[in-house]
């Protein structure tokens, strides 16, 4: 598993498929800014953009952060069982003002646990700022 997060706007759809060369190799990518529900896999390698917004249908869904938090894990432990590549990509929501909104807070609470997570599960975590990579995980195989 392959966990790449970054600003909003900031390259990492990008750099993600030149960095695998989706272009040349049949692959899946499911984006939850359209759908938030889970997608059947298909392919060998599954890419999976916006994480922050599955993260806030399952606090929807929960209701409470420990809840969705344990519903993402499942769900990371469930992917890291399957004999595929998964490419997780996460916009970073945790830096700046502090929402107002109590729901918002939590939100943003629960999505830096459930990236915390993510980036425990991945085998590789980059950051993509300004277009710009930076490799902060690699496991050796």
């Amino acid at each position: 598993m392959h966990f790449v997060t970054g600003g909003a706007f900031n390259g990492k759809k990008k750099w993600v498929a030149k960095f695998y060369e989706l272009q040349q190799k049949k692959h899946q990518w499911h984006s939850f800014y359209k759908k938030q529900e889970v997608p059947v896999f298909k392919e060998e390698i599954i890419v999976l953009e916006g994480l922050e917004q599955f993260v806030r249908a399952l606090l929807e869904k929960e209701g409470e952060p420990a809840k969705s938090r344990h519903v993402f894990k499942e769900q990371l432990l469930s992917w890291k069982k399957e004999n595929r590549t998964f490419i997780l990509i996460g916009t970073d929501i945790t830096k700046g003002i502090v929402p107002i909104n109590a729901f918002d807070r939590q939100f943003r609470d629960t999505v830096g646990w459930c990236f915390q997570d993510a980036a425990t599960a991945a085998a590789r975590v980059d950051t993509v700022w300004y277009g710009i990579p930076e490799t902060i995980k690699e496991e050796k195989k």
